[in-house]
């Protein structure tokens, strides 16, 4: 899934990114059709239940293991991508190897009720990375996940634990595979302090939230105002490409 300042400005011609991120969408929209065969209407439906952040994460893996891609990258549409710091990190593992990258939400593993057939249930405890701040999966790990997670199975799993997609997904990589999670803190979730991140030309992903009435968002100067940029996501992209056509000269923060 795509993030950024927006989808249209995150995915235009001049983005680094663009060729090589797929939206998942769940309607259609007319600004997005210039992807082409990158823009994925899942179908599924467009609440926030768990089934159907179920439904749309089988079709992103799906999508994955088609395109004969080296890494999987998840972000939700509240994530700016930090696509230099992406590349350097995943740099620094081979994509053959087993290989799950991202933060915890919790401090500590989640516990779930595993259930096997009608009677038979277990407890299980397992890291997963959260979806709100990014996570990434190797090819090589993808591949063996395939049982759990290939044609339709990862909706079935995911109903075996009762938890949402991005749970599942730690579930099958740790609690079925035995793969730990390597944690990376250069991925930000709107759950975090997000205005205590500094070094952003070093963060992989960031995001924004509003917590009892605050903005939640870094705080990094830039060419426009907070009330212009309230997610400060336009402000890093010029921070980080200044040259950009529509990010205009001089810092203005207020």
């Amino acid at each position: 899934m795509a993030g950024g300042v927006d989808h249209e400005t995150a995915l235009s011609s001049s983005s680094p990114a663009g060729r090589f991120t797929y939206v998942f969408t769940d309607g259609d929209d007319d600004k997005l059709k210039r992807m082409g065969g990158h823009l994925i209407n899942t179908n599924c439906s467009a609440s926030h239940s768990r089934q159907a952040l179920s439904c749309k994460m089988a079709q992103e893996y799906s999508v994955f293991l088609n395109s004969g891609k080296k890494w999987f990258c998840h972000v939700d549409d509240d994530n700016y991508v930090n696509v230099g710091s992406l590349v350097k990190l995943l740099s620094q593992f081979r994509h053959t190897q087993d290989v799950y990258l991202g933060r915890p939400s919790l401090e500590r593993p989640i516990q779930a009720t595993e259930r096997l057939g009608s009677t038979h249930q277990k407890e299980v405890r397992f890291w997963f990375a959260t979806g709100g701040a990014g996570f990434c999966l190797s090819r090589g790990l993808a591949l063996k996940m395939s049982p759990w997670a290939s044609d339709g199975a990862f909706m079935v799993t995911a109903e075996q634990i009762r938890l949402p997609d991005d749970c599942t997904v730690g579930y099958i990589v740790e609690a079925l595979l035995g793969v730990g999670l390597t944690r990376s803190p250069l991925f930000h979730s709107h759950l975090e302090n997000l205005g205590l991140v500094s070094e952003i030309h070093h963060q992989v992903t960031l995001s924004y939230g509003t917590v009892e009435g605050s903005r939640n968002t870094v705080n990094v100067r830039g060419p426009f105002t907070k009330n212009e940029d309230p997610t400060r996501f336009k402000s890093v992209h010029c921070l980080l490409y200044p040259d950009t056509a529509w990010c205009p000269p001089g810092p203005r923060t207020p």
